[in-house]
């Protein structure tokens, strides 16, 4: 039997959170979207992890990229963070203890404060099999890895209710593509091009990464995801077009990325500060 929701409190927004899917902050910087201007000043923040699926999992727990703060205790600044949603959500008595048991914000949006929960990701490793997928009324992974308009498009909103979306988005990613731009050849990466596929089918060997990792191509990459930024600035308007007013808006990454850094490429079982550097910005949408 499924539970009848609560009434949601007078005055609860919209909550948005758009995951640029590997960005690193110094990437925005070099192409800052125009369209998100009116949200304020982009934000250095830090990443709990540094691959996909475990920061998704901390960005569900309501932990977002934080500042590195010195002088507190972790559990002060989770609750005081937690606190800020009351700022986001526009409801007033949020109360931390409440968010327990679950420890995730999905459950708690739906069945304490009766928000409507969906998620349309780009990435494998978020598939509706896995843990993440709980509590949502949509989970969806995208047929393109890279096509946030299409995501756009799918952004509904119930007039009864407030909604909360998360939006994973997959043209910065590895390789950096969006839908028409120029395709090149560049070695095939298991988890990057689908962590369903057999490990068997990757190419490449020890001899081709060598060749692959060279001080140009690393260059050229990192160009490619400063140009997807660039491309998604577009897709940015359509995303706020869309959004009713008095959403909340929140767009960060996941994780940051290398390209060369120290000998390091992309992320994962990496311990460097650009791989868990991220840019941060929110504000509402009047």
């Amino acid at each position: 039997m499924v539970s009848e929701l609560p009434q949601p409190p007078r005055g609860a927004r919209n909550l948005v959170v758009v995951v640029l899917d590997s960005l690193r902050y110094d990437s925005w910087l070099a192409a800052p979207p125009a369209s998100l201007a009116s949200l304020g000043t982009v934000q250095r923040r830090f990443s709990y992890a540094s691959w996909t699926a475990p920061s998704h999992y901390n960005l569900l727990m309501g932990l977002l990229p934080h500042p590195s703060p010195t002088r507190v205790y972790a559990s002060d600044y989770y609750q005081a963070d937690f606190l800020r949603y009351r700022e986001r959500l526009g409801v007033e008595d949020l109360e931390y203890r409440k968010l327990l048991p679950s420890l995730f914000l999905p459950t708690y949006l739906k069945h304490t404060l009766g928000y409507r929960t969906h998620a349309r990701v780009s990435m494998p490793v978020l598939n509706p099999f896995t843990v993440i997928n709980r509590d949502f009324d949509s989970f969806k992974l995208m047929p393109s890895h890279n096509d946030m308009a299409a995501i756009v498009a799918e952004l509904g909103f119930d007039p009864q209710r407030p909604s909360f979306w998360l939006l994973n988005v997959g043209e910065t990613h590895y390789p950096y593509a969006y839908p028409g731009s120029a395709a090149v050849e560049l070695p095939h990466i298991s988890g990057v091009h689908g962590v369903l596929k057999h490990v068997d089918e990757i190419r490449g060997g020890d001899d081709e990464a060598a060749d692959f990792f060279t001080e140009k191509t690393l260059g050229e990459l990192r160009a490619r995801q400063v140009a997807a930024l660039e491309y998604l600035d577009g897709v940015f308007e359509a995303l706020l077009a869309k959004l009713p007013a008095n959403t909340w808006l929140i767009v960060t990454s996941d994780h940051g990325e290398l390209f060369g850094e120290d000998g390091y490429f992309g992320h994962g079982p990496i311990n460097h500060e650009k791989v868990l550097e991220v840019p941060f910005l929110e504000g509402r949408i009047v």
